[in-house]
């Protein structure tokens, strides 16, 4: 792959702001360079803009160089930096499935960039060759996300490896749901294919997601241009030190909390099935299922009221009718199958 080919030139180019704490590592004595108060430590402080501390245990973790990462304000962040970096606004263009995830093409309208849906098969099931013949020269990247947000499925990976192989930009899968998957992660092949990139999060399966922290996997010259991209002081202090708290255990907290979200999805799908307003529940690969439903929109504002929020998705393409609800505790969705019998009755 040649890289610099798909890199926007003045991108290519650019020099980078260098911040106070670019310029060594470690600890010192006394900081007097970046015209900081003297007070209120450890606040006071701008956070390492590279979080090598926490890429260091992430690297661990996740059996990936560190050279390899990138931190994120969020998964948002380095999906914004993919348009900011590769795509030249008004003349480039992405494809992705559809429906999915709504922020790539949120990020591709903000960067003024053609968006191009190519719907998914039957069952929402990806279709390598649609995505690949939706694209031209001008097309800079393409987003599988997978397991997929609405429709809950994953990719099948021969389907994902001819998009690899056959097309000459950007590949973006999004994992933000694999660890309830079962599935492998692509970072395994990140040494086979230099053109991919891979999305982690852990806003969902760790727990995490006011703390608006995520991972992108890459080249170390894909993640050597996002920093030279991204704002200088991403992620904030108390954010990294809270992850690196939280992941201190190497995920043992969150792989229970995965077990427990998985034990609770088969008995939620069964009590939805039993509902006769629920005609269909697809099957899950992620922490939330995708229903689909008789009068969905009656059903959504019901909830409502009732104090129960799931996400109306009856106005994305192929889910005409279709709520997604997220995996909760027994007692939460014990209060959605009985909020739903009562609307049954009503």
């Amino acid at each position: 792959m040649d890289l610099k080919s798909l890199v926007r030139k003045n991108i290519y180019s650019l020099k980078p702001y260098s911040c106070a704490r670019d310029e060594f590592q470690g600890e010192a004595s006394v900081y007097l360079d970046a015209n900081e108060s003297p007070y209120n430590s450890p606040f006071n402080r701008y956070p390492d803009p590279l979080q090598r501390e926490l890429k260091a245990k992430i690297a661990k973790i996740k059996r990936v160089p560190a050279s390899k990462i990138m931190v994120g304000n969020g998964s948002d962040e380095p999906i914004d930096l993919i348009f900011r970096v590769f795509c030249e606004p008004t003349e480039d263009n992405v494809a992705a499935m559809e429906p999915t995830y709504g922020m790539y093409k949120v990020c591709a309208d903000i960067n003024n960039v053609e968006y191009r849906k190519v719907l998914l098969d039957d069952g929402f099931r990806l279709n390598a060759r649609k995505l690949l013949a939706a694209t031209d020269a001008h097309t800079k990247a393409v987003f599988i996300c997978s397991p997929n947000n609405p429709s809950a499925n994953t990719a099948p990976e021969e389907e994902v490896r001819t998009v690899l192989e056959n097309f000459p930009g950007i590949v973006v899968i999004d994992e933000a749901y694999i660890d309830f998957s079962g599935s492998k992660s692509w970072i395994e092949s990140l040494d086979k294919y230099p053109n991919l990139i891979v999305l982690h999060t852990f806003s969902k399966a760790w727990g995490m997601a006011s703390l608006r922290c995520g991972l992108a996997f890459a080249s170390e010259e894909i993640i050597a241009l996002f920093n030279k991209v991204k704002y200088p002081y991403n992620v904030n202090l108390l954010t990294q030190k809270q992850v690196l708290e939280a992941i201190a255990d190497g995920g043992a907290a969150k792989n229970r909390w995965v077990a427990m979200i998985l034990a609770e999805r088969k008995p939620l799908a069964d009590a939805l099935n039993a509902l006769q307003i629920v005609e269909k529940v697809y099957p899950s690969d992620a922490n939330f299922l995708l229903v689909k439903a008789k009068q969905a929109d009656g059903i959504y504002r019901y909830l409502v009221d009732e104090g129960i929020i799931v996400r109306n998705r009856s106005s994305v393409a192929l889910c005409g009718g279709c709520l997604r609800i997220t995996v909760g505790t027994k007692e939460e969705n014990k209060a959605l199958i009985e909020a739903l019998k009562k609307y049954e009755i009503k």
